[in-house]
């Protein structure tokens, strides 16, 4: 690995020990910890979902719960070894409704896509990627600074504030909530489909 590579993977790692002690908006105060990014610091893509889930938010990482399996078994099929990218969130920390003993994920607002937008803008400018895949409506208006309809602009290419490609996608986790065995599989290789044009997109 070349010098500026570690140097790069260095600063990544003190941007995400920085982000430990994130307050810039009120999440913090009931989630367990920062969830920050993982992954390649020189990755040609990044994949920016919502925000953690129960899961992540206990283990600390992004993309290891239910969803996150599912999202890794359609990498695979198709060839992208997440190894070699950078997974991400928009909002890094968990934003949940306590019903009982289980913590019902809620939707980050305005505000807290705002306030988290500083982290994520710093992760993409080091890594600088080919191109951000924008996970569901959440990923999409934190990487667009505005409001994005995800099922019109589903599989096209937008620009980011900053000029960066974001691809534009369901988030996983909405496979998991299709009722119907056939539909199921039908989203899941829709999703397949997005992501073998996201590979296309990657330049190295």
């Amino acid at each position: 690995m070349s010098a500026w590579k570690q140097n790069r993977q260095r600063t990544l790692e003190a941007l995400r020990q920085e982000a430990e002690g994130c307050t810039r908006c009120d999440l913090y105060k009931n989630a367990t910890q920062t969830v920050f990014g993982e992954g390649r610091s020189g990755a040609r893509v990044v994949f920016v979902g919502e925000q953690p889930g129960d899961r992540e938010d206990i283990e600390g990482r992004p993309f290891v719960g239910p969803a996150g399996r599912l999202f890794d078994a359609v990498l695979e099929d198709v060839g992208i070894d997440r190894k070699k990218t950078y997974v991400t969130n928009a909002v890094k920390h968990f934003k949940f409704e306590p019903r009982g003993k289980r913590r019902i994920h809620s939707k980050p607002n305005a505000g807290e896509i705002r306030a988290c937008r500083w982290w994520l803008d710093q992760e993409l400018a080091l890594i600088r990627p080919d191109v951000a895949v924008a996970l569901g409506a959440t990923a999409a208006r934190a990487l667009t600074g505005k409001p994005v309809s995800v099922m019109k602009l589903r599989g096209t290419v937008v620009s980011s504030t900053e000029g960066l490609p974001v691809f534009i996608t369901v988030h996983p986790s909405s496979l998991l909530r299709v009722p119907d065995e056939a539909d199921r599989r039908r989203a899941r290789e829709l999703f397949a489909e997005d992501m073998r044009k996201v590979k296309a997109m990657m330049k190295g």
